[in-house]
């Protein structure tokens, strides 16, 4: 499993999620994703632990806490959807001919 964490301040680092995170369990990785164009982090991080149940300790924990001059949302992390569409093979509509 993987946590989402939301409305993250533009400043946090990869260790501030670190610390905060380790003080409920282990930290496997923190990925925090970066706009392409800029560079500058998107607001959000992905966090990912050793264990369900420290994950789920972790969320039930942080969400809605103030951190970094920001209320946090915390959750678990949804599958990625597939982005693709308006190309011809992508878009849901197959191969249909129109």
């Amino acid at each position: 499993m993987s946590i989402y964490v939301g409305n993250l301040s533009y400043d946090v680092t990869q260790e501030d999620l670190n610390e905060v995170f380790t003080e409920y369990g282990e930290v496997k990785r923190v990925h925090i994703p970066t706009d392409r164009e800029t560079g500058r982090m998107r607001g959000f991080a992905f966090v990912e632990m050793t264990s369900d149940s420290q994950e789920e300790t972790a969320i039930e924990t942080l969400d809605g806490a103030e951190w970094m001059g920001r209320t946090l949302k915390v959750n678990k992390a949804r599958e990625r959807e597939n982005r693709r569409g308006g190309s011809f093979n992508g878009g849901g509509r197959g191969n249909a001919r129109y």
